[in-house]
C-alpha cells in the first residue's frame, strides 16, 4: 500500500497557478452568505462556522482507504482512484487506449490541452466556497473519455477525510466527448470519528458531450458533525444524457448546490436524490434544472427520511430560458418524518420564459401514516416491524427509478444500511 510519500510530485502549469491566485483573491474579498441575507440561504446559518479554523492538509495516510467503508459498494471490477486528506494515489492502471482516470493536479500537468478548456467552464469561482476550493484543492480527480468510447467498468472515486481540524477541498472534473459512455461513482467519507472539527468542500464539473451518456453517483457519508459545502454542476450537450444519483447520509451542517444545464437540443437530465438524517443533522440541498435549448427534458425526484431533531431543506428550481420551447420538466420532493421533532422544508419553483412547455412539480412532508401501521399490525406484525416496512416502502420508490441489476441492488443495500444506522 502506498504511503503519503509515494504520492507523485506535481509541478503546476501556469494556467492552474493563475486560477489558484484568482481563487485566493476572491476568497479574501467575498463575504460568506448571511443567514436569511442572501436568497437560497434562508435555512442554513453559518453563525458557528469559523473558516479560518480549518486548514488544508498537505499529507495523509492512504492506508486508511482500506479501513474506511463507503456509502455505496462499487463493483469489484471498478477502476479506483483514491485520495486521503492531501495524499493522493497515482493514476490507476487502465488500457492504453482507454479513458484517462487520474488526479486532476497530475492531469493538469500531463494533459493541459484537455484540462484547461474545461476546468472552471461549468462552475464559476464567484462564490466564497468555490473560491476557497479553487485556491486550496490538492489532487482531485479527472475523468476523460474520448469520442465514441464506452467504458465498461465503473470508475470509483474515493475522497476520504481523516485529519482532525482540517479542510479537504475535493475537485472533480469529468469530461465525456461526443458519443462516449461512462459511469462514475464519486464518494466522500470520514475515516474514524464523527467528523467534529472537519470541513469538506466539493466542486464538481460534469461535461457531457453530444449523444454522450453519463451516470454520475455522488454519495456523501461524512462524519455527522462535519461541515459540507458543495457546488456541483453539469453541462449536457445535444442529445446527451445525464443520470445523476445523489445520496446524503452524513455531515452535521452545510449546503450543497447541484445544477443540471441542458444546453443542447434533445438533452436529457435525470436526477435521483435520497437523504436520511437523525440526531441534530442539518442538510440543505439546492437543485436547478436549467433548460437552455428547445426539446430538452428533465426529471428530478428527491426523497428523505428524518429522525430525531434533524432538519433538511430541499429547494428546487426549473428554469426555462427564452426560446427554449417544447420542454418537459418535472421535480418532486417527498419527506417522511420519523419523529415529531424532525423538520423538513420542500420548496419547488418555476421560472419560465417560453410558452410551449410542460413543467410540473410536487412536494410532500408527512409523518408515518398510522393507518398503514395499523393495517400491518392487524395482520400479525409487531409495531416496530410494521413501522419499518412503511419506511422501506417509502424508500423503495427511489430504488425503482432504476432498472434491475447490479446498480439497483447496490443502491438498495446502501439505503438499507443507512436505515439500520438510524433505526438501530
Amino acid at each position: 500500500m502506498a504511503s503519503p510519500a509515494d504520492a507523485p510530485a506535481v509541478t503546476e502549469p501556469p494556467f492552474l497557478i493563475d486560477r489558484r491566485r484568482r481563487g485566493a483573491q476572491l476568497a479574501a474579498t467575498l463575504d460568506l452568505p448571511r443567514f436569511r441575507g442572501k436568497p437560497g440561504w434562508e435555512f442554513t446559518s453559518l453563525e458557528k462556522l469559523d473558516l479560518d479554523a480549518y486548514a488544508p492538509v498537505a499529507g495523509g495516510d492512504l492506508g486508511l482507504a482500506e479501513q474506511t467503508p463507503l456509502v455505496v459498494r462499487p463493483p469489484d471490477e471498478s477502476v479506483v482512484l483514491t485520495q486521503v486528506d492531501g495524499a493522493f494515489a497515482p493514476a490507476p492502471a487502465v488500457a492504453s487506449d482507454g479513458p484517462l482516470v487520474m488526479p486532476l493536479s497530475a492531469a493538469a500537468q500531463s494533459h493541459p490541452e484537455l484540462v484547461e478548456p474545461h476546468l472552471g467552464s461549468v462552475v464559476d469561482a464567484e462564490d466564497p466556497f468555490v473560491a476557497r476550493n479553487e485556491a486550496g484543492w490538492l489532487g482531485g480527480a479527472f475523468v476523460y473519455v474520448p469520442r465514441w468510447m464506452k467504458v465498461e467498468a465503473p470508475i470509483s472515486l474515493r475522497a476520504i477525510q481523516a485529519a482532525q481540524g482540517g479542510a479537504m477541498h475535493w475537485r472533480v472534473l469529468v469530461v465525456l466527448e461526443e458519443g462516449a459512455e461512462a459511469e462514475v461513482w464519486d464518494q466522500y467519507v470520514t475515516s474514524g470519528g464523527d467528523g467534529d472539527g472537519h470541513l469538506f468542500s466539493t466542486v464538481t464539473e460534469l461535461v457531457v458531450g453530444q449523444t454522450a451518456k453519463l451516470r454520475y453517483v455522488s454519495a456523501q457519508g461524512l462524519g455527522e458533525k462535519a461541515w459540507i459545502f458543495g457546488n456541483q454542476r453539469a453541462s449536457v450537450d445535444r442529445d446527451g444524457t445525464l443520470d445523476w444519483v445523489v445520496l446524503g447520509f452524513g455531515a452535521g451542517n452545510g449546503r450543497v448546490a447541484q445544477e443540471t444545464d441542458l444546453r443542447g437540443r434533445g438533452a436529457h437530465g435525470k436526477v435521483t436524490g435520497a437523504y436520511a438524517t437523525h440526531g441534530r443533522q442539518h442538510l440543505d440541498f439546492a437543485t436547478t434544472q436549467e433548460h437552455v435549448s428547445p426539446d430538452t427534458t428533465s426529471d428530478l425526484a428527491f426523497r428523505g427520511i428524518l429522525d430525531g431533531r434533524s432538519t433538511t431543506v430541499w429547494s428546487g428550481m426549473i428554469e426555462v430560458d427564452e426560446g427554449a420551447q417544447r420542454i418537459d420538466a418535472f421535480q418532486e420532493s417527498r419527506n417522511l418524518l420519523l419523529s415529531k421533532r424532525a423538520h423538513a422544508d420542500a420548496i419547488p419553483g418555476l421560472e419560465i420564459a417560453a410558452n410551449d412547455v410542460r413543467c410540473t412539480h410536487a412536494a410532500a412532508i408527512a409523518q408515518i401514516d398510522p393507518e398503514q401501521v395499523f393495517y400491518l399490525r392487524a395482520r400479525g406484525l409487531s409495531g416496530p416491524l410494521a413501522r419499518r416496512l412503511v419506511i422501506e416502502g417509502f424508500l423503495q420508490a427511489t430504488v425503482e427509478r432504476f432498472e434491475e441489476g447490479e446498480f439497483r441492488e447496490a443502491l438498495a443495500a446502501a439505503l438499507e444500511h443507512r436505515l439500520e444506522q438510524i433505526l438501530g
